[in-house]
């Protein structure tokens, strides 16, 4: 059976490692492909674009169904325009359980420089609900995902505001946040979505629609 290719854009082993053991839990036979080229964390719209333009000129293993693991969806319309099997974005797909029944959601996450990108990305597929915005974390993206106590801190912080600001799910927004994501659900007093897991279970869907 060919596998699920979860691709991650940035160069973190360990965040590949992280986002493969996570679809593993919701797809069987998982492969983890990463972009070796970007840095370790797209953390602006530069880099979000150079990673769209490496993915889709990366040689890939075969694969029966693709997601693109970070919240950005670098060159995943692409991708799925050149391949023959489903291509899935996990900030599309958060975008879509999100928005799901009509719900005002929003977005929490640390990538600040990000945010017209993903407010586009989010207005695009959201349109089921009402996108509230994106509420981010301050300071540098990459000192906080160094120290996992201060980021889950920084992101219930951000899911608080959200809260407040109306929104009936939140969205925690990168692909590097999966396993915070996580953690943080039983301490939000409304649902979290977690990305890589909306995508997974589209993928899920796609290929075992009964």
């Amino acid at each position: 059976m060919k596998p699920v290719l979860v691709i991650n854009p940035n160069s973190s082993e360990k965040t590949t490692e992280e986002m493969a053991a996570i679809t593993r839990r919701h797809l069987p036979s998982v492969r983890g492909w990463t972009n070796a080229d970007a840095p370790a964390m797209i953390t602006e719209p530069s880099a979000l674009a150079a990673a769209a333009d490496q993915v889709c000129r990366a040689v890939l293993p075969e694969a029966r169904a693709v997601i693109v693991a970070a919240f950005g969806d670098p060159g995943a319309q692409r991708l799925a325009a050149r391949l023959p099997c489903p291509v899935i974005g996990i900030g599309a797909a958060a975008a879509r359980a999100a928005a799901k029944d009509g719900t005002p959601f929003a977005v929490a996450t640390t990538t600040a420089q990000l945010g017209p990108p993903i407010d586009a990305l989010m207005q695009a597929h959201g349109a089921a609900g009402t996108y509230l915005g994106s509420f981010m974390t301050p300071g540098a993206p990459e000192a906080l995902l160094a120290d996992p106590a201060a980021l889950d801190a920084a992101l219930l912080q951000a899911c608080l505001n959200a809260r407040d600001a109306g929104a009936e799910r939140i969205i925690i927004g990168g692909g590097p946040l999966a396993e915070a994501a996580i953690r943080l659900e039983p301490q939000v007093d409304v649902p979290l979505v977690q990305p890589l897991v909306a995508a997974s279970k589209e993928v899920a869907t796609l290929l075992d629609p009964a």
